[in-house]
């Protein structure tokens, strides 16, 4: 069976248990949507190929002799690491929490370039220790539920009582540099999780968990 041959960029969701001789990953590419992958171990030294890291974006090789059912990186280049992420308890949580989700649901093809645009987006913020974790999560967590055509706005920020409808219209309709910065927010933030995770689970197909 002859072998196919993925390039592409992507960004890692995740990373699994390992083997004694792989690397397996998790990773989302624009086009391909999210890819199941084995880096080889024994290889990570060799020129062509990195150790990757949670939440990198990458310009990948990849190869599969089952018609696409498993990949193997074959050559791999890190085009921007985020390593302050993991410097911040939170930021590494809710960051975390974000990649899993994305990582748990296949996007469809007309999705896919919205949900890379808004990884992209949502893991600067969370690289950035002067934004509020809460509320990156937050407002990514909506954004994608929204573009997955769920009616977030129209369904679950309606039923919200009138406090915390007020603040999901203040912390996710504004844009996050108005709002960052008001503790507040940050605490009406968590509050609203709680409440837009829940809805997600009871109310549509999204997989949280």
């Amino acid at each position: 069976m002859a072998t196919l041959s993925l390039q592409t960029e992507a960004c890692v969701l995740a990373k699994r248990q390992p083997t004694e001789s792989h690397l397996p990953y998790t990773l989302f590419s624009p086009e391909h949507g999210t890819l199941a992958t084995w880096l080889r171990s024994g290889k990570s030294g060799s020129p062509s190929l990195v150790a990757l890291d949670l939440f990198d974006d990458i310009d990948v090789m990849l190869t599969s002799s089952n018609q696409g059912q498993t990949w193997f990186v074959k050559e791999a280049r890190v085009l921007v690491r985020r390593v302050a992420i993991g410097r911040g308890y939170d930021s590494l949580k809710y960051a975390s929490a974000f990649t899993a989700i994305v990582a748990r649901n296949q996007v469809p093809l007309e999705g896919r370039a919205a949900t890379a645009a808004l990884l992209r987006q949502a893991l600067n913020a969370f690289a950035d220790d002067s934004k509020a974790p809460e509320i990156v999560y937050l407002k990514a967590l909506y954004t994608f539920a929204r573009d997955e055509g769920y009616p977030v706005k129209q369904e679950w920020m309606e039923q919200l009582q009138p406090a915390l409808k007020e603040a999901s219209q203040l912390l996710i309709l504004r844009p996050l540099a108005a709002i960052q910065h008001d503790p507040p927010a940050r605490v009406s933030a968590s509050k609203l999780i709680r409440r837009l995770e829940d809805y997600l689970r009871t109310c549509t197909e999204i997989l949280m968990d």
